[in-house]
Order: structure tokens, then C-alpha cells, then sequence
């Protein structure tokens, strides 16, 4: 038995039994373990972005942690965008990197590079094997982090840590420790200003968003008048009989519109919504000057729990009545006219089957989901959540790998799919239920809404090159084939329903290219 054996025993026996992998030479001793472990399900990415992101996606829908495998600084440096986006997410992942054989390292050859100082911006947690002996205390400390920080843990594993012997012991499951207490003086502040008859917003994000907390939520709105808001979060349990949070706008001034009437903010799972970027003259924050500001529940505590200590803090009965969502999808009459962001994102909720996963990466072609959705076949929303583009085709591989019974649903913006369309050929070889619907608006169009927004409105010959995706077009259809997905191109709504219905009443993956 080898450090390899020791890291995958490990991990198997915490029920880590998926791998994301893009393995290099220094890895070879760990995938050779792997191989000698069939209880694992490894699953190949053609880029580091696709491993990262898969195993995102992965663990926001199985509520476990995946493992990745990353060659080295560099192939880390390749998928660090999107375990930042894991790491917004608060998402908990072992991300395992391999070195050098530690003896190796004086001579610098040509790979060498600081390890740890990539990973510390990215991970909640660090560490390094410092031999075959230190694998299994590394690992374990690294799956703990991962779920009571809730976040990304990055293990380095020098080669001949992975291939030096170790002797064989029994292993047990790590035991965690208990979720941390509220404050005792947060929760009293928060019930009293939920009784005090101030204009008050509980903002939601993390597992406050899953149905259960979200209907202890819609009891204390009901009994209270407060209002529910929800930030950007790593999935929501979305459609008919559950409980709506609304969504806090992207756009700077609709957010500040949307929370200047509140005087007391109660927030669950995150803090005080802030703008994504800065803008001249305008807050950085989104809630009005003077509103007092309730951090009750991070990501580390119990927000299901902690919602249920609020309503009880508030005098809420456990069975007081929630005002569900109304089911109104079948009354969703069939899109007409153009081909756009619109028309496509209601032919979708019509048609949308239920326990679907939505993976969302629409950027500025979001339609009408967002509002529709309360109505629909109950259903999970996973977006992207730390803003850093290329992470909807690999989040959709990783859901649907969590979830094979499920029908996933990827709505992708073209710019940001071009990042990690690899992630198709993972689809495809994996043979995963995804429907990609790619908005194929041929630009940045993102990056010219933020034009405008500095005040840029007459866009010249170098600002056109740097934000139109032109000049060759491109062709995801034929792009998809490529990567061994089947694919359809839409330029009309009727066209776009059929194909979409087509997807829908078949396995395996398929992409629609609508041309708006």
C-alpha cells in the first residue's frame, strides 16, 4: 500500500466517491490507485476549467463533497476561475493537487512554482502531505474543511508522497464537529426588530434557499410582513408550493429601488448585498443609508435551524400558515414572434419537466425565467455564482452526474460557453442528460451593457473588435458535433420549441443553437 491507496481509502470511506480529473506526470502513482479502486467514478476533463467547474456542480446538487485531481501550478492555475466560483459558492470540494517529489523541488525544474500561493485566494483551506505517513491526517483534515467551512480544500500531494509505502490500518469516517451557535444577541435583535413593526427584509443565500428553510422563512414573512429577498447562492429550490425569495437585481440602481424602503435587514447565509463593481457616483452597498444591518447565520451555522430559532425568537408557531407559490405553468400560453431571450426562456418554462436542474449562465439573455419560475414544475436553480464566466457547461456536467434521473437544463450565453466548451465532450462521453441551450447572440453583450453603464454609448472600431463575437461567427452546431453532442440550430420560436421538445423526450445530450 502506497500514499495513492491511503488518499483514495480515505476518501471513499467519507463517501467522496466521484474524482474530476486532468492528471499530469506527477500524478500518475494517485491514478493508478484510482485504478485499482472501482468503487470511485472518475471523470476526465479536457481542461482544468471543466474539472473545477464539474466538480462544483457536482457537489451544489449532491450535497457531498467531490474530489478533483490537477497537475501541478499550472493545471491549478487553469481551473482557478471556477473554483473561485466554487468558492463563492461556498462549496465544499477536495481539490487535490500534485508536485514534484519533495526532494525535487531544489533544482526548480521547468513546472515548479508556488503551489500554496496559487490555491490560498481560491481555497478556505491549504495543506500539503509531507510524506506517505502525513496522507491520512491531510485528507481527513482536508474533507472536514471542506464541509464545516463549507468551501474549496486544496491537499497538495508531492509525487512520492503518492508513491511511498505505508502501512495498511483500519479507517473509520471522520467525525464532524457541531455546526457554531448563533449569537445569542443577534438573534434577540433580529426577533425584536421582527416585532417591532420597522419595515424589515430577511435576505437569504447558501441552504436558506432549499425548500424547508425557505418555508420556515415564508412563516415569519406571513406572520410578520417582512419581505424576502435572495442573493446569488449556490442553489434554490424553486417552482409551485415552495416559498419565493426575490431575487436582489444585478443593475445597481433597481437594487437600491428595490431595498431604499427597508429599515432593518435580518441576512441568512452571506452578508449586506453589495454592487458587483463600482460605479462613479454610485454605493458600493445596496441598502439605504441608516438601515440597521442583522448578520444572524453564515454559511458555517445551520440556516435551516437557525430560520427556525428566528421564528421562534419572533413567537411564530412551528405550524403558523406560509403563502406558497401557485402552479401556473400550464397557463403559459406558447410563444410567438421573434427568436430572443424572451420568447426562448418562456418556450422553456412551458415546457419544463418537473425536478428539473436549471444550471444558468444567460448572462444578459436571463428572459423571463426569473419571474416564471415561482410558478413551475418544483425545480433546482444553480447559477453562477462568484461572476467569473466559463462555468455553465461544466456545472450542468457536474449536476447531472450528481443527479443522472434528472433532467438538467444549461442555459449558456455564447461568450462565456466558448470558455469551457470542453465540457460537451465530457457530456458526451459520459452520455449525461443535459440540454445546452446556447444564446447566440454573437457578443460580449455583458461587457456593452457595461459600457453603457460608464457611460459609453457610441461604441468605435476597437471597442466593437474587443466586444462583438464576429468575424468568423460561431458555429456551435458544428462545434457540439466535434465534441460528440448531437445539435440543432434555431432562428425562429416554432423552430426553437421543437427542438427543445425533441431534447426534452430523448436521453443524453443535445444543444440548441438559437440564433437571437
Amino acid at each position: 500500500m502506497n500514499g495513492a491507496d491511503m488518499l483514495c481509502d480515505v476518501l471513499l470511506i467519507n463517501g467522496v466517491d466521484v474524482c474530476f480529473a486532468n492528471p499530469g506526470t506527477s500524478e500518475m502513482h494517485f491514478v493508478a490507485a484510482l485504478d485499482r479502486k472501482p468503487q470511485m467514478r472518475c471523470v476526465l476533463g479536457l481542461s482544468e476549467g471543466v474539472v473545477t467547474g464539474a466538480a462544483d456542480g457536482y457537489a451544489r446538487m449532491a450535497d457531498k463533497p467531490a474530489a478533483t485531481l490537477l497537475h501541478l501550478g499550472p493545471g491549478l492555475a487553469n481551473g482557478l476561475a471556477n473554483l473561485h466560483n466554487a468558492r463563492r459558492a461556498r462549496t465544499p470540494m477536495v481539490n487535490i493537487v500534485g508536485d514534484h517529489a519533495s526532494y525535487h523541488l531544489q533544482y526548480d525544474a521547468p513546472l515548479t512554482s508556488d503551489i500554496e500561493g496559487l490555491a490560498r485566494p481560491m481555497s478556505h483551506w491549504v495543506g500539503r502531505a509531507g510524506g506517505a505517513r502525513d496522507v491520512r491526517a491531510r485528507t481527513e483534515e482536508a474533507f472536514e474543511a471542506a464541509l464545516m467551512k463549507r468551501g474549496v480544500a486544496t491537499m497538495i500531494l508531492p509525487a512520492d508522497a503518492a508513491w511511498s509505502e505505508v502501512q495498511p490500518e483500519p479507517l473509520q469516517p471522520v467525525t464532524l464537529p457541531a455546526r457554531p451557535a448563533l449569537s445569542p444577541e443577534a438573534l434577540k435583535a433580529a426577533g425584536a426588530a421582527l416585532r417591532s413593526g420597522k419595515t424589515t427584509v430577511i435576505i437569504l443565500a447558501g441552504r436558506a434557499l432549499r425548500a424547508a428553510a425557505l418555508e420556515t422563512a415564508g412563516r415569519i414573512a406571513a406572520a410578520t410582513g417582512a419581505a424576502l429577498f435572495s442573493q446569488t447562492s449556490d442553489r434554490t429550490e424553486r417552482g409551485a408550493g415552495r416559498v419565493a425569495a426575490r431575487p436582489v437585481p444585478y443593475n445597481i440602481d433597481l437594487a437600491v429601488a428595490a431595498l431604499k424602503e427597508f429599515e432593518v435587514a435580518i441576512c441568512l447565509g452571506g452578508r449586506q448585498p453589495v454592487g458587483f463593481f463600482a460605479y462613479p457616483h454610485k454605493p458600493s452597498t445596496m441598502l439605504p443609508p441608516g438601515c440597521e444591518v442583522i448578520e444572524l447565520a453564515g454559511h458555517e451555522h445551520d440556516l435551516g435551524e437557525a430560520l427556525e430559532l428566528l421564528a421562534e425568537e419572533a413567537g411564530i408557531r412551528a405550524d403558523a400558515p406560509f403563502v406558497p407559490n401557485r402552479f401556473v405553468q400550464p397557463e403559459i400560453a406558447a410563444p410567438t414572434g421573434a427568436l430572443n431571450a424572451d420568447s426562448i426562456t418562456i418556450a422553456v418554462a412551458r415546457s419544463l419537466p418537473e425536478n428539473a436542474i436549471i444550471c444558468e449562465e444567460s448572462i444578459t439573455s436571463a428572459g423571463k425565467m426569473a419571474v416564471l419560475a415561482p410558478g413551475l414544475n418544483p425545480h433546482d436553480h444553480i447559477p453562477l455564482t462568484g461572476g467569473a464566466i466559463g462555468e455553465g457547461i461544466p456545472l450542468a456536467t457536474g449536476a447531472a452526474i450528481a443527479c443522472p434521473d434528472r433532467k438538467v437544463i444549461a442555459l449558456q450565453a455564447d461568450g462565456s460557453g466558448m470558455y469551457t466548451l470542453q465540457g460537451l465532450w465530457t457530456q458526451a462521453r459520459e452520455n449525461l442528460d443535459v440540454v445546452t441551450i446556447i444564446f447566440a447572440n454573437r457578443a460580449y453583450a455583458i461587457l456593452q451593457g457595461e459600457m453603457r453603464n460608464v457611460g459609453v454609448n457610441d461604441f468605435g472600431r476597437n471597442a466593437r473588435r474587443m466586444l462583438d463575437l464576429d468575424n468568423p461567427e460561431l458555429d456551435w452546431c458544428s462545434l457540439a458535433r466535434g465534441m460528440g453532442v448531437e445539435a440543432g440550430r434555431a432562428s425562429t420560436i416554432e423552430q426553437f420549441t421543437r427542438l427543445f421538445d425533441t431534447a426534452l423526450a430523448r436521453k443524453g445530450p443535445f444543444l440548441i443553437e438559437a440564433i437571437i
